[in-house]
């Protein structure tokens, strides 16, 4: 029984096993299309021009042809996710980043006053990487090292478990340039790189600042009454077992070297330069890679990596992100066999029919809870955008809801299951290191939960006046 639970949650199976149902369908469901039209560089469906067409079942052959075909269309995005793989794992291996949250959090153990800004600058530090290139299962490394911190500073395992998982899921859900959900989503889109920043940017510090604020409060609370957490026995124990009685020994060999601060120098420049090619050239996904790639060179360099260290960390990089690769494939192989079995279209009209008599700002609040429950299947940003980008902005045009909308309410119907669900591996992982049940951390994430809903619900509706 445990082994076909363990392969239900296998995000792998379940995104073949879907590929496989709608294999059959193409067998059962109406054909039908659209006719579309090629406007300002983008193609639209047209409104109105659905019909019927001869039924093409799929077979065997096909359903075994399309992870491949699935994977030669998304060779440029998955070239680009190899590229910011690489390029994390170089800036990683060169101590700056570990260096960097360490010096913070030792700056505030040590200075009693300052405290209370510990949680909201860690948080928004997190965040910002989620938002710039998708830190997501790179935080399970900092969750050792936030839990005794935090113990250390009154607070209890739940707020260092959540200061860097909650953190860059932050960023990750409400980002403005994350490449692996809006850079994905706006290439599918036909739209320009990291168009629509603005209000994203808006969007990225309102839910910061709250999910920042949540934690704080919270924080303060445990730490003037700690028998109300829910992990206060567990922590009595840690706190034991660290020798933590008032304070955390600072380790003064933790340092911001000289090669440090020019990685992070290389990375602003790139950072600067992405932005002015973007707006300036209109830069796209290759372009982009490439500038990537030599900020990726940039920071070995400067981080004074060894040739044989550079290579093994580019390959280990490139080497974390082939899961994710092979995911987008298999997603994009249900849109390929949908396509050429000529259902996909006949879904389409169907979503059109229910979606069609709502006005476009509850349209798209639709949309957010269909990806929301999308997710519990397919717990990756880029495989989801993969699968559902291709219904969903069509969809849209034909509801009138815009792109960019479409996207948004893709990105928080993505991101803020995570948290929560069984099947997201970075949140059991956490969970895991963490020492706290699922059930515990459900029951204790709740509220912001339900928050993070109401509020993705409220930004969708300027996003209808904005785009």
């Amino acid at each position: 029984m445990k082994n076909l639970l363990a392969k239900l949650c296998n995000t792998y199976f379940l995104v073949f096993a879907i590929m496989l149902a709608v294999a059959a369908m193409t067998w059962v469901v109406p054909a039908g299309q659209y006719e579309r039209i090629e406007k300002d560089g983008r193609t639209y469906a047209v409104a109105g021009s659905y019909r019927s067409v001869q039924q093409t079942p799929q077979g065997i052959g096909d359903v075994l042809q399309a992870p491949v075909k699935g994977f030669c269309q998304c060779a440029e995005i998955i070239a680009f996710i190899l590229v910011v793989g690489a390029l994390f794992t170089v800036i990683e291996r060169t101590g700056a980043v570990n260096t960097l949250i360490k010096k913070i959090s030792f700056f505030f153990a040590r200075r009693p006053k300052y405290r209370i800004f510990f949680i909201p600058v860690c948080m928004f530090l997190f965040s910002l990487c989620g938002a710039l290139f998708g830190m997501e299962e790179e935080t399970l490394i900092f969750i050792p090292i936030f839990i005794p911190l935090a113990l250390s500073l009154g607070y209890d395992t739940l707020v260092g478990m959540a200061i860097p998982f909650i953190g860059a899921f932050t960023g990750f859900s409400s980002a403005f340039v994350n490449p692996f959900t809006v850079g994905i989503a706006q290439t599918i889109a036909q739209l320009p790189m990291y168009s629509g920043w603005q209000y994203r940017l808006l969007v990225w510090f309102i839910f910061t600042s709250v999910v920042a604020g949540f934690f704080t409060w919270y924080g303060e609370k445990i730490r003037k009454h700690p028998s109300k957490s829910l992990t206060a026995k567990a922590d009595v124990v840690r706190r034991a077992e660290l020798n933590i009685v008032n304070d955390v020994v600072v380790d003064e060999t933790f340092r911001l070297t000289r090669a440090h601060k020019l990685v992070f120098l290389s990375f602003a420049a790139g950072m600067g330069i992405l932005f002015y090619g973007i707006i300036k050239y209109q830069w796209y996904m290759t372009e982009i890679a490439a500038l990537f790639l030599g900020v990726t060179l940039a920071s070995a360099y400067f981080g004074k990596l060894k040739l044989n260290e550079t290579t093994d960390a580019i390959l280990a990089g490139a080497q974390s992100m082939m899961g994710v690769c092979l995911l987008m494939a298999l997603a994009r192989s249900i849109v390929i066999v949908a396509t050429d079995g000529h259902i996909l279209d006949s879904f389409l009209h169907a979503m059109t029919q229910g979606l069609g008599t709502l006005h476009p700002i509850l349209a798209s609040q639709a949309m957010f809870a269909v990806q929301t429950i999308l997710n519990f299947f397919i717990a990756s940003g880029s495989g989801q955008a993969v699968l559902t980008m291709p219904i969903m902005i069509p969809l849209g045009d034909l509801v009138h809801v815009s792109r960019q909308t479409v996207i948004l309410a893709y990105q928080f119907g993505e991101g803020w299951g995570n948290p929560v669900i069984p099947t997201a591996p970075v949140t059991m992982g956490a969970l895991a290191l963490a020492g706290i049940t699922y059930t515990t951390w459900v029951k204790w994430f709740f509220k912001l939960e339900i928050i993070l809903v109401l509020l993705s619900m409220l930004l969708l509706i300027p996003a209808y006046y904005i785009w």
